[in-house]
């Protein structure tokens, strides 16, 4: 009997995975977990153990379009059958082909983003499907890569800008909301699964619901609109922290801050400006860019204090002066934005910005970006000292044998913001909400001691 059972064991058809990319390609990558491990297949932890591998990939800039490409690479190298997947897998080169098959002939399948269905339909193709309703036994919430106490949720998937810098609309195609139902209801089933932070995610957050008219759709047979303002409140009713990622400066999201204000959904907005000169936005042809946005941040935050705003620049775009990105400069001093992050403008294959005249020279390129994340650092590192002797409440993430707990506070998202660091918090649990008063700091990160522990 033994031996049977070996035996079986060893006819599971084994999959491998590489994700990589951005949160929304994560998600995208637990989908096609979920529906791997819903139909009988087990997920290898190393290349020889299993029978193919996914890439899940990144197409946007150079650098990640290198990194995905490697990636696949390696893949081939050490497993030797592999589909790939994600944003690269949608990208042209001049001559038409595919970036992916261009560079790399010998893979088994290549799809575009958000593609499930497709993804599923090769891996059948290259390895037959299981059958033993035994053994396909998932999680109500899937397969996720985060860890247990938060869950990025997707609302929406595309995009229906056409930033001049930007090829994400040709790769994921135009704006497409969920059913506010079914975002509910997978909100309902993570927080059910013990997750207690839902990082919401989309290409456009604030245009959730705009392919749709904002349509009436049903929660729990009452009639709720598709609409981020109404989204977040049904989500606030779940009693987790609830955060707002990839929000454009529209006016409808000054209608949010309120919420966040209540106490409703945390007091985080990412929004990615982008630039603050009206000439290089126009350029750019950003959403919103004729808007008054250093008015805004200052409206915000009469209405909401606590509010932590994080965003991203781009130095060095085609045609950028010297006084234009003085300018930049001079809205961050004005801004005074706790999060900032900055990439020297890269040229993207099939972007109409490359068509633009008077391209920076590179170095020209990076060296704006240094300034601006040097001149910035003064700013983060000031809103944080301000913040010395509060009390906050944090989860915890991690607790590390020499640090101690390494936790987030309500500003600080994962990955991607800074830490609250608690020497003496070895006996806080990692997924839960503690108390702590705020010490000290250095330029990302903020110390504190706990107070006591409680769930907010």
């Amino acid at each position: 009997m033994e031996d049977c059972l070996t035996m079986n064991r060893q006819s599971v058809p084994r999959v491998g995975f590489v994700s990589l990319g951005c949160p929304k390609a994560a998600s995208d990558a637990e989908n096609i977990l979920t529906r791997l491990r819903a139909e009988g297949y087990e997920v290898a932890s190393q290349y020889d153990g299993a029978d193919l591998v996914i890439v899940n990939t990144c197409g946007f800039i150079d650098a990640a379009v290198e990194e995905s490409l490697d990636a696949i690479g390696e893949a081939l190298a050490e497993n030797g059958r592999v589909i790939v997947t994600g944003c690269l897998g949608a990208k042209k080169d001049a001559a038409g082909q595919g970036v992916v098959e261009s560079v790399h002939p010998k893979v088994l399948a290549v799809t575009g983003p958000h593609a499930t269905e497709e993804v599923m339909t090769a891996v059948h193709e290259h390895l037959p499907k299981p059958h033993d309703p035994f053994t396909d036994l998932v999680p109500p919430q899937g397969v996720r890569l985060t860890p247990d106490h938060y869950a990025y949720l997707k609302i929406s998937e595309g995009c229906n800008h056409r930033c001049s810098f930007c090829i994400i609309p040709s790769l994921r195609g135009d704006l497409v909301s969920r059913p506010i139902h079914e975002v509910i209801r997978e909100a309902e089933t993570l927080v059910d699964a013990g997750v207690n932070e839902l990082l919401v995610i989309s290409q456009d957050t604030s245009a959730y619901g705009v392919d749709v008219k904002y349509r009436t759709g049903f929660v729990n047979g009452r009639p709720v609109k598709t609409k981020l303002y109404d989204l977040c409140r049904e989500l606030a009713q779940l009693d987790v922290w609830v955060r707002l990622h990839y929000v454009y400066p529209y006016p409808n999201v000054d209608d949010i801050i309120p919420l966040m204000a209540e106490g409703l959904i945390l007091p985080y907005l990412d929004v990615p400006f982008q630039h603050a000169n009206s000439r290089i936005l126009k350029a750019m042809k950003r959403p919103a860019n004729a808007e008054n946005n250093l008015e805004r941040i200052r409206r915000w935050r009469e209405i909401c204090p606590d509010l932590t705003i994080r965003s991203t620049f781009i130095t060095g775009f085609p045609g950028e002066t010297d006084a234009e990105f003085e300018e930049l400069l001079d809205f961050l001093g004005e801004a005074r934005l706790d999060r900032v992050g900055a990439f020297a403008y890269s040229p993207v294959e099939g972007a109409t910005a490359n068509e633009l005249p008077d391209a920076v020279p590179a170095e020209l390129r990076e060296e704006r970006k240094r300034r601006l994340m040097e001149y910035q650092e003064d700013i983060s590192t000031q809103r944080l000292e301000e913040k010395i002797g509060r009390e906050m409440v944090v989860i915890v993430d991690e607790i590390d044998p020499e640090a101690g707990a390494l936790c987030r506070s309500e500003g600080d998202a994962p990955e991607i913001d800074g830490l609250v660091i608690v020497p003496d918090g070895m006996e806080m649990e990692v997924g839960k909400f503690y108390q702590v008063r705020v010490t000290d700091c250095d330029v990302h990160d903020m110390y504190a001691e706990p107070i006591y522990a409680d769930e907010p």
